[in-house]
């Protein structure tokens, strides 16, 4: 499935591409390298059957997620990711929703995340709920969100 508004295309990556690699250097540039990490020292091989998601601009990656199957009901997103610059044109909105109905096609009836507590106002704009208390996760605090697809 490929969603394309004028020239933003949200498309599946597949793992190991071209892309994927782009989606690494994204991933790293926006959620590691800004608290000292690095995503190459994080074992990358476990994503091998999750689904990834690209957000494109002119053939430009600007956006990524990753959704991993939970059980035959539940599907988690993370690593949700905008390239600093393309920030407030909406493309982390329309990967959520892209996300939410490629699960749901998939027979997911669940979405669950850990939202950054810097997120949350994000997320609650899509309809998640916060669920439980606030925890800590690469030192930061997150929260648990869900919503019904």
């Amino acid at each position: 499935m490929i969603e394309s508004t004028n020239s933003l295309v949200i498309k599946e990556i597949l793992y190991k591409s071209d892309d994927y690699r782009l989606e690494l250097e994204l991933r790293d540039k926006v959620l590691r390298k800004p608290l000292g990490l690095s995503l190459y020292d994080e074992n990358i091989e476990k994503e091998s059957n999750d689904v990834h998601i690209g957000a494109f601009v002119h053939h430009t990656l600007v956006g990524v997620l990753i959704l991993t199957k939970l059980n035959s009901n539940e599907i988690k997103m993370r690593q949700v990711a905008v390239d600093e610059s393309w920030r407030g044109k909406k493309i982390g909105s329309k990967m959520v929703r892209y996300a939410e109905e490629d699960s749901h096609n998939r027979g997911y009836t669940t979405m669950l995340l850990n939202a950054r507590k810097t997120a949350i106002g994000f997320y609650e704009s899509l309809n998640y709920k916060t669920v439980g208390e606030e925890f800590l996760e690469i030192n930061i605090p997150h929260f648990k969100m869900q919503k019904c697809l």
